[in-house]
């Protein structure tokens, strides 16, 4: 084609050169006709030529065109295919990694179920501290009232108009007083504080004291629902003191106040008063002023005697103290509120013996004569910190006797109690006084039998003191409760509003200390207080968010289990209650499939109404049967079934999910029966130990994740 191409060029080109000239008009002229009918051809040959060649070029190009797609098209399907297995390799690196996994030893699964665990702590906690911020982020509107410029100067003249009033108007002005602050809000208080703070302290206008006095009573009555009893708890002490005012009228209007103030306070408060009547019973304070003291405290025990409970640690010395008083009639009144505080205890083991522990402290003479009476007492019942608040003191007595026969008793009935003390909490604030005196007398003792039972004594004492578990004091207990609710007030809070977030500390301190962990009774305890600076609904939602908080807080965590292996049937917390009665509180509660488990408790605490809650579904928390079916097994066969033969019971019982008589044969058999019982013997002709075997038969052929078995022994004939 090209050889043709450049041929035919050529042709044309010497073609195209060439020219003729002529005179002749015949003769010598060439043939023009022929020359151009030459001349015609020979082009439309090379046109025809090139167009030739110009479709065949056209068509080489269609067909690389179409081999080039064909490539790449291949090139596509590769590329697929090579994703494809790229994606197939992955997926088999997923499967090896899962095979690997699976493959992994049984230390590397304990360690990945105790990292769990703790990242579940983790997340528990985070959850805990971001529903707190949530909350908090709504909270920070101070619903406080702020008494306008008028209020405040009509709040002002009131006061000022008490301050001079006689004891005509005094109560009327009071009440007065009383209403506006009522009215204008919590924060109409600061002038009123400091005019009281300057009149109930003015020793030469007699008007002035008696007029504060009547203005906190009025503040106390008013229904302010206890906003303003933080601010006038403080003047307890100077009530007290008040009673060595030579004016009757302002000792009789001092004590009234006084009284009134305790009875109007929050129960769950009403400790708070304890540290400021105690100031009452310094040796340093008037006669008049411990009478007036140790009356509030009866007061106090008589009005809130379950609340007063957890302040008998923090009484008792100080009134016994007392009852060595040179003043006969302090003395007599001492002696007569032990008995009223002693009175609160309720352990039976000592009840008997209160009257005359309390006569020891009068009369140290007698400690031998109680320690031996004591000492033949089985101690049974739970020692909590009231019963050792009343018990210490004389053991203590007792370890410092020079007769060892007393020290030996003494020992002995420390280690007896010491093993009944179930809260490490309880036994805290008495081991810096049991523990030296007990280690003095191992050192100094010479008798073998009397030092070994010192030593025994002081294995239990640090058992007790080292239970295993963390065990925060109440300073430390104080201090998390206070940072725990300090992230749950508003922010730019008034620093007046101190003195109340101080007073809602200590009240979640002492819900805190005695364990009451109730929801309802946090909210009646701390949101009328928080109502200060807070709406109604925010109130109640701090106090539910403190109790979460605080709980968390103060409570030790258990320790891990040392073999965390097998499955959990149960891991929940419940609260169970029977008629009236609270039995457990947002109690934890963990089972494992393959363990055992004892319930353990003195008659009538609720073990049997605890397992049949459990079967019966009623403890919140707890699998359904659908899930974990569990078969509660008690002595309940009665004498309708007293002429049904065996087998045919069992196959009859709920739950049984066997039909085969023969199945149930062999299963009888296993647990004693002869075959005659078997064959041939009805319910009836059963003893009752008898009868348990053959629910406890029963209770295996339910095929059941957890036997709840109540007493099986009691019947059984071994």
């Amino acid at each position: 084609m090209i050889s043709l191409l450049r041929f035919t060029t050529r042709t044309a080109s010497n073609h195209s050169n060439t020219r003729f000239y002529s005179t002749d008009a015949t003769g010598s002229a060439p043939k023009v006709g022929a020359f151009r009918g030459g001349i015609i051809g020979f082009l439309l040959g090379v046109t025809a030529a090139g167009s030739a060649g110009y479709y065949y070029l056209l068509d080489e190009y269609n067909s690389a065109s179409a081999s080039l797609l064909m490539s790449v098209n291949e090139l596509q399907a590769s590329t697929d295919k090579v994703k494809d297995y790229a994606r197939r390799i992955e997926t088999v690196d997923r499967d090896v990694a899962k095979l690997k996994a699976m493959a992994a030893t049984k230390q590397e699964l304990t360690d990945m179920k105790v990292d769990l665990r703790k990242l579940y702590d983790t997340l528990n906690m985070e959850h805990l501290e971001l529903k707190t911020h949530v909350w908090g982020l709504a909270k920070k509107i101070i619903a406080c009232k702020v008494p306008s410029e008028s209020e405040s100067k009509k709040v002002a003249e009131i006061v000022s108009s008490l301050s001079n009033a006689t004891d005509s108007d005094r109560e009327a002005i009071a009440a007065d007083l009383a209403a506006a602050v009522k009215s204008n809000g919590i924060l109409s208080l600061k002038p009123v504080l400091a005019a009281f703070d300057k009149d109930i302290v003015s020793k030469k206008n007699v008007n002035a004291r008696a007029s504060a006095i009547a203005g906190l009573v009025a503040l106390t009555n008013e229904n302010l629902e206890g906003q303003t009893h933080p601010f006038l708890i403080r003047f307890v002490s100077t009530l007290l003191e008040l009673q060595a005012d030579k004016q009757a009228s302002v000792k009789e209007a001092a004590a009234a106040a006084a009284r009134n103030l305790v009875e109007k306070i929050n129960p769950n408060a009403c400790t708070l008063t304890i540290p400021f009547i105690l100031e009452g019973l310094a040796n340093s304070c008037k006669w008049q002023t411990k009478m007036l003291s140790l009356e509030l405290l009866q007061l106090l025990a008589k009005t809130h005697p379950k609340e007063f409970f957890v302040g008998i640690p923090d009484v008792v010395p100080v009134v016994s103290d007392c009852m060595w008083d040179t003043k006969s009639e302090v003395k007599k009144k001492a002696t007569e509120t032990m008995s009223v505080i002693c009175g609160l205890i309720e352990n039976k083991d000592i009840e008997r013996f209160i009257p005359a522990v309390i006569a020891c402290i009068n009369h140290p003479e007698n400690v031998p004569e109680t320690i031996h009476l004591l000492g033949a007492t089985t101690f049974v019942q739970e020692v909590d910190s009231a019963t050792l608040s009343i018990m210490v003191p004389l053991l203590s007595r007792g370890l410092n006797e020079r007769a060892t026969p007393i020290k030996r008793k003494s020992a002995l009935i420390i280690d007896n109690m010491s093993k009944l003390v179930d809260d490490p909490d309880v036994a805290a604030p008495f081991l810096p006084v049991l523990l030296p005196a007990l280690e003095k007398v191992q050192d100094v003792v010479a008798d073998p039998e009397c030092r070994g039972v010192v030593q025994k004594a002081l294995a239990t004492l640090q058992r007790v003191a080292n239970p295993g578990v963390e065990v925060f004091t109440k300073e430390q207990k104080k201090v998390k409760v206070e940072s725990a609710i300090k992230g749950l007030l508003p922010e730019n809070l008034d620093s007046f509003f101190d003195t109340t977030v101080s007073f809602l500390n200590d009240v979640a301190l002492t819900l805190c200390v005695s364990k009451n962990f109730f929801k309802d009774v946090w909210i009646k305890s701390l949101a009328p207080y928080a109502s200060s600076f807070l709406s109604s609904s925010d109130a109640e939602g701090l106090a539910v968010s403190a109790l979460d908080n605080c709980e968390d807080a103060v409570t030790p965590k258990d320790p891990e289990e040392e073999d965390d292996e097998g499955e959990d049937l149960c891991n929940c917390e419940f609260s169970l209650a029977y008629g009236a009665k609270i039995l457990l509180n947002r109690t934890s509660l963990r089972l494992k499939r393959g363990r055992r488990y004892g319930l353990c408790g003195a008659n009538g605490c609720g073990k049997s109404t605890l397992m049949r809650a459990i079967a019966n579904e009623q403890v919140e928390g707890f699998p359904p049967r659908s899930e974990l079916k569990t078969v509660y097994v008690e002595h309940d066969i009665d004498g309708s079934e007293a002429d049904t033969p065996l087998v045919d019971f069992i196959l009859a019982s709920e739950g049984v999910e066997t039909k085969d008589p023969e199945e149930v044969r062999k299963i009888l058999l296993e647990y004693g029966f002869s075959e005659q019982m078997v064959t041939k013997m009805a319910i009836g002709e059963l003893s009752g130990g008898w009868k348990m075997k053959l629910a406890l038969a029963r209770a295996m052929l339910m095929n059941a994740d957890i036997l709840l078995l109540d007493e099986p022994t009691n019947h059984l004939d071994v």
